[in-house]
């Protein structure tokens, strides 16, 4: 096969491909990198698979020309002599997946915005060609047989012979990793054929009760069992696994010197494989932490030269979230999900899971838990209580991962405060003051991190590591991140430093949205005015590089103080006449909070209720109150809007102008909207908890609310959901029958 692709014998340059699209435009390439996959040349190679995945399998999507490369794919998978097999079967397997998931999801698009059949296509291509699975399963090449396997139960729709080579290739298999795919391909073919369901979820069973099973193999059947048949969950099946999970043997302590970790503080043990592993690997941390290969799937992205830290960490933060460190770990977050609502005894597991002695389990429960907590409403105190004890002095992998969870869970991590302060002051006694900018990674983190969670909690303890950050400038935008949580009393050490970083920005730079966003919003929650004329520095700094965002933030900043930024009035008058939308609604904003003047704020700001900064002008129509009458009747037609925030706006703002007399109108608007948008719900009770008695038919929402398990609200936020619970609660207790007022 690599001879015919290499002189194209085999018909491949008789294909119309550049007739075929793909994501960035004719497939007229993908001859190429299939002739390159088969290269001596590794990077050649990589590039190929690069080019391919990138263009042709473009975030998983299957065109018309992913399709017409299948059939030399396989080919490819099927030569011994292709150098990367177990690469292209993985691609194989990962254009078929995908092309399974999305056949029935929904309807899909070719480049040229005509319908597309191409999942549906490949579907049946591989379908019809699954005996090469077959051949692949059997492979001598793991990586191979990987994909093998996991194409068995995707295209093989002889339910007999499925059943029969999965059953077979379970006790061929030498490998826990192996083994565990063949259990899970076994529940996935039960769930896709309804005639190997009997014989599949029988021999699962078996295997979940065979006291001869290694508990790892028995835990993947008990598991998969579930997965087939939910709603036949064993009473004791949680405390099955528990049992099984204790059973676990860790793997042994891996000698510290050889993982590049310092032989005086590390306890890491040595990496373990994933439940579905590639060929290839990422690269292993230098400091203490359970490595493990990337999915077979995954395309390991890297940030563009020269960009600001922010964004090179987020892609340092999507490597991490993609490790797999535990063979169990696939199993177990597929168990949680078959649990579901069950919350109680998910928080079992994972309290047998966070105290495993597998560092490896340990460390991918953090992610679970945080699943788990953000998820559902309730006392989550004895899971925050186990994350705590995961911040360990001599692993400061698992610890980042620990804090980074905390600093995630809002009020919720309250109970790991001490925990947290705990080993802020044990990082700063062991390894000194300027701990946050140490030369190891992993420590750097790992105190980082709990820095960061200590200072959402408003906890004084962060200062001294925040000021650290702004004086030596290492990762010191991770510091002005969390300054502003630590208010006012803070503020005297903070904002001289913000503020001289504030009047570093060069305003010309290209990223200077991100840099001087994060310092005016610390300053404003900081609440001290004498940010003001560093504020008001920025505006004109930004103005004048024509930098309509970055200065509308400022002014938004300044607007937070106002009547205390009035030196500031001179800056902000000239902008509220601006050409930039953006920027004039901010300035009006800030003119009024300034001068407090309705006569001149009122008509600026009901023409913008019709552009789309109306949101800001409608919340400051609100603040000003009943003198912005002259905006009502406009309000009250936006009451009528299609979309829900308009309707929402417009109505606190009226319920503030004209009271009680528009309950009427208000209060019906805002329940509709709350009930359509589920992340209008903190406006929306704000408002109500302002409205008084006139409230009232909001009581039994209000209940309904409170009655949900699963949390609700804006961009899945933890904090934001308490806060609905709160404002929730405290409506509830002011509306009830029996309470007199």
């Amino acid at each position: 096969m690599i001879n015919e692709l290499a002189g194209g014998i085999d018909g491949i340059d008789g294909i119309d491909w550049t007739g075929m699209g793909h994501a960035y435009g004719p497939g007229g390439d993908i001859p190429r990198w299939l002739r390159d996959m088969a290269s001596p040349d590794p990077e050649v190679r990589r590039r190929a698979f690069g080019d391919f995945y990138g263009a042709a399998h473009h975030q998983g999507d299957v065109y018309p020309c992913t399709v017409a490369a299948l059939p030399y794919l396989l080919g490819l998978a099927d030569d011994p002599a292709t150098p990367d097999r177990a690469a292209v079967a993985a691609l194989v397997l990962s254009i078929g997946r995908e092309a399974a998931d999305r056949d029935d999801d929904c309807i899909r698009f070719a480049p040229d915005g005509t319908e597309s059949t191409a999942p549906a296509d490949a579907l049946a291509l591989l379908r019809t060609r699954a005996d090469a699975f077959v051949r692949l399963a059997a492979d001598p090449d793991p990586g191979v047989r990987h994909a093998g396997i996991e194409g068995v139960g995707l295209f093989l729709d002889d339910a007999g012979r499925a059943v029969a080579l999965l059953r077979d290739r379970l006790t061929a298999e030498p490998g826990t990793e192996e083994r565990l795919l063949v259990i899970r391909t076994m529940a996935s073919l039960a769930l896709r054929l309804p005639a190997a369901r009997p014989a599949a979820t029988a021999w699962l069973a078996t295997l979940a009760d065979d006291p001869g099973a290694d508990p790892d193999i028995r835990l993947g059947a008990l598991v998969h069992r579930a997965r087939c048949a939910p709603q036949d969950l064993a009473p004791d099946a949680v405390a099955s696994a528990i049992t099984l999970l204790t059973r676990l043997t860790p793997p042994p302590q891996a000698p510290p010197t050889t993982r590049g970790c310092d032989p005086t503080t590390c306890a890491c043990a040595p990496a373990a494989p994933t439940e579905a592993a590639a060929p290839e690997a990422p690269a292993v941390p230098a400091e203490p932490a359970p490595a493990a290969p990337a999915r077979d799937d995954a395309v390991v992205v890297t940030p563009a030269q020269d960009v600001p830290p922010q964004i090179a960490a987020a892609f340092e933060d999507l490597d991490r979230r993609g490790r797999v460190h535990a063979p169990t770990t696939t199993l177990l977050r597929t168990f949680h999900t078959v649990l579901d609502d069950r919350v109680a005894e998910r928080a079992d597991l994972l309290a047998a899971q966070l105290g495993s002695p597998d560092p490896a389990i340990r460390y991918d429960a953090v992610a679970m838990a945080r699943n788990l907590i953000g998820s559902w409403r309730g006392d989550h105190t004895a899971l925050v209580t186990l994350l705590a004890r995961c911040l360990l002095p001599r692993d400061p992998y698992t610890t980042a991962a620990a804090a980074e969870c905390l600093g995630s869970l809002g009020p919720v991590a309250e109970p790991a405060r001490e925990a947290l302060a705990d080993c802020v002051a044990g990082h700063r006694a062991a390894h000194g003051p300027d701990v946050w900018a140490s030369p190891r990674p992993q420590l750097r983190r790992a105190h980082q991190e709990a820095v960061m969670a200590l200072a959402r909690l408003g906890d004084m303890r962060a200062l001294p590591s925040l000021l650290t950050a702004l004086d030596d400038g290492t990762d010191a935008w991770r510091a002005v991140q969390v300054a502003g949580d630590l208010g006012p009393a803070a503020a005297g050490e903070l904002v001289p430093r913000l503020t001289r970083r504030l009047d570093a920005v060069d305003f010309s730079g290209e990223w200077t949205d991100m840099s001087a966003a994060a310092l005016v919003g610390a300053l404003a929650e900081l609440g001290d005015p004498a940010a003001v004329p560093a504020l008001a520095r920025a505006v004109e700094a930004a103005v004048r590089n024509e930098k309509w965002q970055p200065a509308a933030s400022a002014l938004e900043a300044l607007a937070s103080f106002g009547t205390a930024a009035a030196p500031a009035l001179d800056v902000v008058r000239p902008l509220a006449d601006a050409a930039d939308v953006d920027l004039r609604a901010a300035a009006t904003a800030a003119l009024w909070a300034l001068a407090r003047d309705p006569a001149d704020a009122v008509p600026r700001l009901a023409a913008l209720l019709d552009g789309h900064r109306l949101r800001e002008a409608a919340g400051v129509l609100a603040r000003i109150g009943p003198p912005a009458a002259a905006a009502a009747p406009r309000l009250r037609e936006m009451l009528t809007a299609s979309y829900d925030w308009t309707r929402v706006h417009a109505a606190e703002a009226l319920w503030e102008i004209g009271g009680e007399a528009e309950a009427g109108a208000v209060v019906p608007v805002l329940l509709a909207a709350w009930a359509g948008n589920g992340a209008t719900s903190d406006h929306v009770l704000a408002c109500l908890s302002r409205m008084g008695p006139a409230a009232a038919p909001a009581l039994s929402r209000v209940e309904e609310e409170l009655a949900l398990r699963r949390r609700t609200g804006r961009f899945g936020s933890i904090a934001h959901d308490e806060e609905v619970q709160h404002l929730c609660r405290t409506l509830r207790d002011r509306l009830a029958p029996s309470n007199p007022a």
